[in-house]
């Protein structure tokens, strides 16, 4: 293991319960990002939490005391929106249900929204803090009308400093209990985030380490890949979900103070 560490070029972090939970920043984060910068390797966050833009992930790690630019933030918002660019580059009308991070990244990749969920041609759903049933309703009779149903990812619960919260996947089953109409999901496990993550950082899987707390999407979709792996404890999964797992992360580590003194050991 200590030289397939070596031989990782790139690291993508996923977030919630990886780099924070809630406000609070989990132990390790500096030292290891520190770490990675010093030894010339890139990194990236790849986020399924679709609600910000890279600007306020950005700023949400500064005001952590953890430096950050908007081009080290990769979420299932933007992964959605080029997705779906690739195969509607004319664009379209959509209803979202989701935060500003959904229609920041829809909008600028000329998606338009749509005035009556009747004309919508996609519905696309995140995660979304503020959900009415107003927006539900709209949703749902876009939906059974025709339009192409999104989900950003399929996260099912939230990890905050409370505790489990409903995610975005929770969103979705309830759409698609109301129409009958399952979602076809952009962010982690499918392949759309990986690659986009690794192409902007210009490796290849057997160069990419891929940390994450949630087995079923940050470890299940880079196993498929060839991504080297690493499970950490501050999130979600405990070690017995990851240890019996088919297949198990690659790396269980309790934080990222553990993994560091892995890289550097």
């Amino acid at each position: 293991m200590s030289n397939r560490l070596a031989d990782v070029r790139a690291v993508l972090f996923d977030m919630d319960g990886v780099i924070y939970r809630g406000g609070t920043l989990l132990p390790g984060v500096a030292d290891l990002l520190a770490y990675l910068r010093e030894t010339g390797r890139p990194y990236l966050f790849v986020t399924n939490n679709a609600t910000r833009t890279p600007e306020m992930f950005a700023a949400k790690l500064t005001r952590m005391g953890v430096h950050a630019t908007p081009d080290q933030f990769l979420g299932s918002a933007e992964v959605a929106a080029a997705w779906l660019a690739q195969q509607h580059p004319d664009g379209g009308r959509v209803q979202i249900v989701g935060q500003e991070g959904l229609y920041a990244a829809l909008f600028a990749h000329g998606f338009q929204p749509a005035e009556d969920p009747l004309h919508a041609d996609f519905v696309v759903a995140g995660m979304d803090m503020y959900i009415t049933y107003q927006k539900l309703a709209a949703a749902c009779l876009a939906i059974n009308n025709g339009a192409r149903f999104i989900g950003t990812n399929g996260d099912v619960s939230f990890p905050t400093e409370m505790g489990e919260t409903p995610g975005a996947g929770s969103i979705l089953a309830l759409l698609q209990t109301a129409t009958g109409v399952a979602p076809q999901i952009a962010g982690k496990p499918y392949p759309a985030m990986f690659q986009q993550a690794m192409a902007r950082l210009d490796v290849t899987p057997a160069q990419t380490l891929m940390v994450g707390d949630r087995y079923e999407t940050d470890i299940v979709g880079a196993v498929e890949l060839g991504i080297l792996t690493a499970g950490v404890l501050t999130g979600v999964t405990t070690r017995e979900r990851f240890e019996q797992a088919d297949p198990p992360p690659d790396l269980i580590v309790a934080d990222l103070v553990a993994l560091l003194a892995m890289m550097t050991g």
